[in-house]
């Protein structure tokens, strides 16, 4: 048994702890212990009550989890929320979302953009998020600032994109965030290649051979449609994922963000690489871009993470929500009511996404070392009662607003359901003011 120091700077008592490793786990009428931003301890309740922690948070009808992990999102994309629905994915990007981009996305639009996402998914759980899009830098500065959890993955398309002339300019400001954030331990950088669709082969082979110097992360939109797939077979003669092998992209390091498009070819492919996978199943529902196979990739032993997307297509960041459609959406698609189970649900939230993002030796489990990165859910509601199974409750009936508390590296981001040290009616004052000049310029009819 672990030996704990006498004086802890937090001791966190919930009716239920579920760790996620060892899987299927949950420990009834057990405490977290926290010292100097990690986890020290998981020990009975009886035990807990002879330390003398620095502060006790007790939380009688509550499930305590991992940190939730969004493993794919475009953060500032919140003041696009609701622009412009109901669209088929081309028409809402060519006509609204990349007009209203070029016109309205700077520096301080994606700080404000991201401040609002930041406390949208801290209220929701969220403590670890991956963000792909412009201004990278800032969106960086956003999440130290609110001491979140972040990778950052610098865009790149052959193509000017706001902040950057050209994909050798992305590059070039991306890895100079990477060496300004080496150091952060909360902030990591990745490569972001927008799409194969929209980045060519010099830019990727570029990519790769940093990738591979520099051992960073590369995260893509992949085979997220139909129509993307049969367009790269007409125009190159390959599927999207036989092109990324021949140029050398695809491996552990690879985050394939979407995959809804996956025969029994790319299936191989994607095992013999090890890719990483990222699930966003309420964005592919809404733009009717495709359904994941996912039960199909996990059974064929690949790492499947969960994912909301940008606020623009969702249209929240709630990842229980998230994991509410995935699990559901698992089992129509594989006709089995067995597919993604409650456990492997939450499996998916949390440690399939850290490992997804190379942070799981850090964060996405709770087990004595690492970060203290968790979430206190409320299970105490009329929705959730009767209850038999804590895990069942937590995906099936609960959304972000059973959210009452969350530690990022042992530091409190939510307290009964408020925010800590972040100024929501500024931002939402922020929002709701440039919303009525961003509306006035769009030409959807709603």
């Amino acid at each position: 048994m672990t030996t704990l120091p006498r004086e802890l700077d937090l001791l966190i008592v919930p009716r239920w702890i579920v760790p996620v490793v060892p899987h299927g786990q949950v420990l009834e009428n057990h405490a977290l212990a926290v010292h100097q931003g990690r986890i020290v301890g998981i020990v009975p309740v009886a035990s807990a009550n002879a330390l003398t922690p620095r502060e006790r948070r007790d939380l009688p009808n509550h499930v305590l989890i991992p940190g939730l992990i969004n493993a794919h999102g475009h953060a500032a994309m919140t003041l696009f929320r609701g622009l412009a629905d109901d669209l088929p994915l081309m028409t809402w990007l060519t006509d609204h979302i990349w007009p209203a981009e070029g016109r309205w996305v700077n520096a301080d639009f994606v700080r404000l953009g991201t401040e609002l996402a930041i406390a949208e998914m801290l209220r929701g759980g969220t403590t670890c998020f991956s963000d792909m899009y412009f201004f990278p830098d800032v969106a960086a500065a956003a999440a130290a600032d609110a001491g979140i959890r972040a990778q950052l993955c610098f865009p790149v398309i052959d193509n000017p994109i706001p902040g950057a002339r050209d994909a050798a300019e992305a590059v070039a400001k991306g890895l100079r965030l990477r060496d300004e954030m080496r150091h952060n331990a909360l902030i990591s950088v990745a490569f972001g290649p927008h799409a194969p669709y929209t980045v060519g082969d010099e830019t990727l082979g570029r990519i790769r051979t940093l990738a591979d110097e520099l051992d960073m992360p590369i995260q893509m939109h992949i085979h997220e449609t139909a129509g993307e797939v049969a367009d790269a077979v007409a125009q190159t003669g390959m599927r999207p994922l036989q092109r990324l092998q021949q140029l050398g992209l695809l491996g552990p390091r690879l985050q394939a963000v979407h995959a809804t498009e996956i025969n029994d070819e790319d299936l191989a492919l994607l095992v013999e690489y090890g890719v990483q996978l990222i699930h966003c199943p309420e964005s592919n529902l809404k733009l009717a871009s495709g359904m994941m196979p996912v039960q199909r990739l996990l059974d064929s032993g690949l790492n499947v993470a969960l994912g909301t997307d940008g606020a623009a297509s969702n249209n929240d960041l709630d990842m229980l929500g998230e994991m509410r459609t995935a699990a559901m959406l698992a089992k129509i698609v594989s006709g089995a009511p067995t597919a993604l189970d409650a456990h492997s649900a939450l499996h998916m939230a949390t440690l399939a996404g850290a490992r997804a993002l190379g942070l799981d030796e850090e964060t996405g489990s709770i087990e004595v070392g690492k970060a203290a990165d968790v979430t206190a859910v409320d299970l105490s509601g009329l929705a959730q009662q009767p209850l038999y199974h804590p895990v069942s409750q937590l995906l099936y009936t609960c959304n972000a607003s059973q959210v009452s508390d969350v530690w990022v590296a042992g530091r409190s981001k939510l307290r009964d359901g408020q925010l800590i040290g972040i100024d929501t009616q500024s931002i939402l004052q922020q929002a709701r003011s440039l919303a009525e000049l961003i509306a006035k310029g769009d030409t959807h009819e709603s």
